[in-house]
């Protein structure tokens, strides 16, 4: 025991030396979340939306009307079409109406491609309206729109910093093992714990202990900073949270071996799980929906470990529902996936033969 507590403190004082490590374990999530969250907040959203307008005046009461009964839309006046088109290239408004007195048409700017598709809802509303209301019509239903799977009002910065945190978790697991091991191969740190009476799982797992504290420290600090900074309200099931940071930690250290096993480099360790979690995380739908991509990229995310460790992420911190077997089951087949090769390739890691 006194041999694993002095492991785990060398350990302990590696990382805290490693400024490389400290930077992408700690400031990158911060980093990603915050230039992320300001640059595509309202992504998909049409809130506040100022609509510059051009119509006839006998029923310029009438469509202001229907345009006040849609939602919180600003309206600004413009004498002629072409003055409302310079406006829209300025970015001076979100999109604009022309009403001639028989068409009704919808100007956008193309360069705004994340929201034209919400501003483009917004004007299906108000020309449906608008033509109900000329035809001296009343809605005969009431529309009342409910998301299922999600919480209320889950906007996109509320799916994407749960994101953030399962691909922090990923990272990190995935980079404790690779590198480290091999740098210690490297300069030959191996040969000298070798000839101790030290067992490999030992080294294993005093690594293993000190990347859970870092990773429960490192994802609650962008779990903070995220909701503090764009006013996010989760509800975290602290219970869940802390079982699945745990699992998930040990199954991407699981995977982190494995690499570890086939470079010999800690160059080309570093290299090829940067590859690794770069590529699944644009194939994960951390950053962009997985509703989008083509039948054939969905497919390959299907068979992406960060996928659904983004999906019970985001479960667990209240974002979006799912079944309690599915988030067991992720759980459980992170959990196994690190206890099997853990212990299975820690004998061939960590051997001062294979420098």
């Amino acid at each position: 025991m006194k041999a694993f507590r002095a492991l785990v403190r060398a350990e302990l004082a590696t990382f805290s030396r490693d400024k490389t490590t400290l930077v992408f374990t700690f400031l990158f999530p911060l980093l990603f979340i915050l230039i992320f969250g300001a640059l595509m907040s309202g992504f998909g959203e049409a809130k506040e939306a100022h609509i510059g307008v051009v119509s006839v005046d006998e029923e310029r009461d009438v469509l202001d009307r229907v345009v006040a009964e849609i939602g919180s839309l600003s309206i600004s006046r413009f004498e002629d079409e072409a003055r409302l088109r310079e406006a829209l290239l300025e970015d001076d408004e979100d999109f604009g109406i022309v009403w001639t007195g028989t068409t009704l048409r919808f100007l956008y700017n193309a360069g705004r491609l994340q929201e034209n598709s919400a501003f483009e809802e917004v004007a299906r509303g108000i020309a449906s309206r608008f033509n109900l209301v000329r035809q001296g019509i009343t809605p005969i239903l009431a529309i009342d729109v409910t998301e299922i799977g999600g919480g209320d009002d889950a906007t996109w910065l509320d799916l994407l910093l749960p994101g953030i945190l399962a691909f922090s978790v990923f990272s990190a697991g995935l980079f404790a093992v690779s590198g480290h091991l091999t740098g210690m191969k490297q300069r030959r740190l191996l040969d000298r714990l070798i000839v101790t009476p030290m067992r490999p799982i030992a080294l294993l797992a005093a690594i293993v202990v000190v990347r859970l504290a870092v990773v429960y420290a490192s994802t609650l600090i962008t779990l903070g900073a995220g909701m503090l900074a764009f006013g996010l309200n989760l509800t975290v099931d602290w219970l869940r949270y802390g079982v699945f940071v745990a699992a998930a930690t040990l199954g991407t250290m699981g995977l982190g071996t494995m690499i570890a096993l086939l470079v010999r480099q800690p160059s080309s360790a570093g290299n090829l799980a940067s590859a690794v979690s770069m590529t699944m995380m644009f194939l994960s739908g951390i950053y962009f929906p997985l509703e989008i991509m083509p039948a054939f990229l969905r497919a390959v995310a299907a068979a992406v470990p960060l996928t659904y460790m983004a999906e019970a992420m985001r479960y667990v911190t209240g974002v979006l529902d799912m079944a309690e077997l599915r988030f067991w089951a992720i759980t459980a087949a992170l959990f196994l996936l690190g206890v099997a090769l853990l212990p299975v390739l820690a004998r061939y890691v960590v051997a001062a033969d294979r420098r």
